[in-house]
C-alpha cells in the first residue's frame, strides 16, 4: 500500500486542518472536533435553519466540500469509514442554530442513523428545534453488513444542494424536511466497481476482483453488490445500470436529474465517456434530463469505478441544482 499520509491515526484530524488552512474564507473548525462549519461573512449576517450532514471520511469531497453559502451549514467527520460520535455533531449542530433549528441529513448506515439520533436528542435536550432525514438512494441491495434497509450514497449530494437552497431562501424547518424527504424518494442509484478501495489501516484492497471482472451494487464502505460479471463497453454499462434504475420509476415523463459520480480511483476522461453513453440512452428512450453533472463528488478512497444516479426532479428543483453556491466540492 502506497498512501500520502503520515500516521494512519492522524488521517482524519490531519485532512480536516489541511483543508480548513487552504479554504479559510470557507470554513472553519469547531474546536476539539472534526467537524467544520461556515465562515463566511453571510453566514453570520443572516439566518436561516441550519443544515448539518456528515458522517465517515474516505467520501470526500462529501461531506466538508459542501460546506458553504447555499449548501451545508456544517459537516462533521467520523474516522475512515465509520460514523462521527454524537458529541462532535451535537458540537456541530449548536454551532449553527440561529434560533430557526436545524435539520439533519444522515446517510442510511446504522452507526449514522444511531449517532445523529442521539446528538438529535443532546441537542432537543438544550430546546434546539431538530428534524431527521435520512438519504437511501442506492436500489442495488436492500441490507448490507453496515445497514439496515437501504443505503445512502452518490445521491446525497443532490439532497444537500436542493435542501441547502432551500435553506438559503428562508424555508422553515418542517417544510425543509419535507422537501429533503420528497427529493430522497424520487432518487436512485447504483455503483460499479473494477476494483475495490485500500481502507489505509487495513493496507489492501477488501475484495478481488479479476483484471476482466466489474462488480455491480457495491456500497461507498467497500460493501459488496449483487453481481460480478466480465467488463464490458461503457455503453452496456450504462444500458444495464439504466435498464434497472429507469423501472423504479413509474411515470418517465417530465425532468430528470443526472449524476455521473466517480468513485475516487476512475479518471475523468472514463467518467465522461461513461455520461455520453448515458445520455445518448436516455435521449433514445426520450427521456428529458433537465440537469447532468460528472465528477468525483461522493467518493470511496480510491475505489475504481463510478456510480449513476437518476432523480425525476421537480421544476424548482432544477432551479435549486443550477444555483451558485460558494463551496470547496460542488
Amino acid at each position: 500500500m502506497k498512501k500520502i499520509i503520515n500516521k494512519t491515526e492522524d488521517i482524519v484530524s490531519e485532512m480536516i486542518a489541511g483543508l480548513v488552512k487552504t479554504n479559510p474564507k470557507l470554513v472553519k473548525q469547531i474546536e476539539g472536533t472534526t467537524a467544520v462549519v461556515r465562515n463566511d461573512v453571510k453566514f453570520s449576517q443572516t439566518k436561516q435553519v441550519g443544515v448539518v450532514s456528515g458522517g465517515g471520511s474516505g467520501h470526500e469531497p462529501l461531506h466538508a466540500g459542501y460546506v458553504g453559502d447555499g449548501m451545508l451549514s456544517a459537516a462533521v467527520a467520523g474516522e475512515v469509514f465509520t460514523s462521527p460520535t454524537p458529541d462532535q455533531i451535537y458540537e456541530a449542530i449548536k454551532a449553527v442554530d440561529q434560533g430557526l433549528g436545524v435539520l439533519l441529513i444522515v446517510k442510511n448506515y446504522s452507526g449514522d442513523v444511531m449517532n445523529f439520533d442521539m446528538a438529535k436528542e443532546m441537542a432537543e435536550a438544550d430546546d434546539i428545534k431538530i428534524e431527521t432525514i435520512v438519504v437511501d438512494d442506492d436500489i442495488s441491495v436492500e441490507n448490507s453488513e453496515f445497514t439496515q434497509g437501504k443505503r445512502g450514497v452518490a445521491g446525497t449530494v443532490l439532497v444537500e444542494k436542493i435542501v441547502g437552497a432551500a435553506a438559503r431562501s428562508g424555508m422553515n424547518l418542517a417544510d425543509l424536511a419535507a422537501l429533503g424527504q420528497k427529493v430522497i424518494d424520487n432518487t436512485k442509484t447504483i455503483g460499479i466497481a473494477l476494483q475495490a478501495a485500500t481502507v489505509p489501516a487495513v493496507g489492501h484492497p477488501s475484495f478481488e476482483l479479476k483484471d476482466d471482472e466489474v462488480e455491480y451494487g457495491i456500497g461507498i464502505h467497500n460493501e459488496r453488490g449483487y453481481s460480478v460479471e466480465k467488463i464490458k463497453p461503457s455503453k452496456e454499462l450504462a444500458h444495464q445500470l439504466i435498464e434497472k434504475i429507469i423501472q423504479e420509476f413509474s411515470d418517465q415523463t417530465g425532468k430528470f436529474v443526472v449524476l455521473v459520480n466517480g468513485m475516487g480511483g476512475t479518471p475523468l476522461m472514463e467518467q465522461y465517456i461513461f455520461a455520453n453513453d448515458v445520455l445518448n440512452e436516455l435521449a433514445d428512450k426520450k427521456i428529458q434530463v433537465a440537469f447532468s453533472k460528472v465528477g468525483n463528488k461522493v467518493t470511496s478512497l480510491d475505489m475504481q469505478g463510478v456510480s449513476l444516479t437518476i432523480m425525476k426532479a421537480e421544476d424548482s428543483w432544477i432551479d435549486m441544482l443550477e444555483e451558485p453556491v460558494n463551496t470547496i466540492g460542488w
